[in-house]
């Protein structure tokens, strides 16, 4: 990493920072969860630079900040406001790297939530550990209210182990090769300028069309399981099929990452192992809403892969993301 930045003392004591480190945050509509974020950020060992929050939509964050003099307590905080109009899930961020001058950055999103003071100094640990790390990404821990489908899910995709993944493990790992995700990520500063950074336009996916693009390029994409968050949803089926579109869509405009591997087998081992956790765990009355689900996702990923074929206003009508068709 070049023109690295030194910090002397973190926020708690003197632990020496080798890096410098801001924080991307995006939000749109926040709730009282921003603010705890806020402070939680502000609360960990290794201490963010500047956190950069790109806003969508002005009117609705000074609803939630307004009056309560939460912002003019930290010196560190950027905002950025634009339009739902403008956002892009890849334009946004690459807008917000602008902003940013420090070695490592990271993405999260606005429903994200530290679990401990250690998550970006693991992050970094993660991110440095190892030569030619492109992205490092975050465990993310469901939270209490979620379904055990959704349990089962994080627990699949976010295993208790770390781990490093590089070209070498296609053949092994398949499509979570290049698996990563920007509910919470770091990046290596140098290393994102020399691959060309987030894709400029991105329906969805711009964490995994990055991270293909750095294994493409030779990098590793790193798995850092002690670096962790509370993130979960509990989706229905058609906020599920419109998700999953909006996937089809990316894969299918991003072919130099997604024609390499295939996605539909890591499908099918997920249900197949949510399965049998269920009924290990003799929750029998999720499986049908499981089956139904995951019907709605094979069904709106199939048609986002092949979206060009259809009306555009089908097209907009599957899509989660209603602005990018504009």
């Amino acid at each position: 990493m070049r023109n690295r930045n030194r910090f002397l003392f973190g926020i708690r004591g003197s632990i020496q920072m080798q890096y410098s480190v801001d924080v991307i945050l995006l939000t749109f509509k926040p709730g009282r969860q921003v603010m705890e974020l806020i402070s939680a950020l502000e609360e960990q060992t290794y201490p963010v630079h500047k956190l950069i929050i790109m806003n969508t939509e002005e009117r609705y964050f000074y609803n939630l900040f307004y009056g309560t003099g939460f912002l003019e307590r930290y010196r560190n905080i950027e905002i950025h406001h634009l339009s739902e109009k403008e956002f892009d899930h890849g334009r946004t961020r690459a807008k917000a790297v602008q902003y940013s001058k420090s070695d490592i950055f990271v993405c999260m999103t606005q429903d994200a939530m530290p679990v401990d003071d250690m998550l970006i100094q693991n992050l970094v640990a993660a991110l440095t550990g190892q030569e030619k790390t492109a992205a490092a990404y975050a465990r993310q821990i469901p939270l209490p209210d979620c379904r055990e489908i959704e349990k089962y899910t994080r627990g699949f995709n976010y295993p208790e182990e770390s781990s490093v993944k590089s070209a070498a493990d296609v053949g092994r790992l398949g499509i979570k090769t290049f698996f990563c995700s920007n509910v919470c990520a770091a990046y290596d500063r140098e290393i994102y300028e020399t691959i060309g950074g987030f894709v400029k336009k991105a329906i969805f996916n711009e964490d995994m069309v990055y991270a293909g693009h750095a294994v493409t390029a030779g990098y590793c994409i790193a798995y850092a399981a002690e670096a962790k968050v509370r993130h979960s949803h509990n989706y229905t089926c058609m906020q599920q099929f419109r998700r999953n579109f909006d996937l089809g869509v990316s894969q299918a405009e991003h072919p130099e990452v997604f024609d390499v591997v295939s996605s539909e087998s890591e499908g099918v081992k997920l249900v197949s192992g949510t399965i049998r956790h269920l009924e290990r765990t003799k929750n029998w009355l999720q499986i049908p809403y499981l089956i139904l689900s995951s019907g709605c996702k094979f069904a709106g990923y199939q048609l986002g892969k092949r979206y060009q074929s259809l009306p555009k206003g089908m097209v907009r009508w599957c899509s989660a993301n209603k602005t990018y068709w504009n």
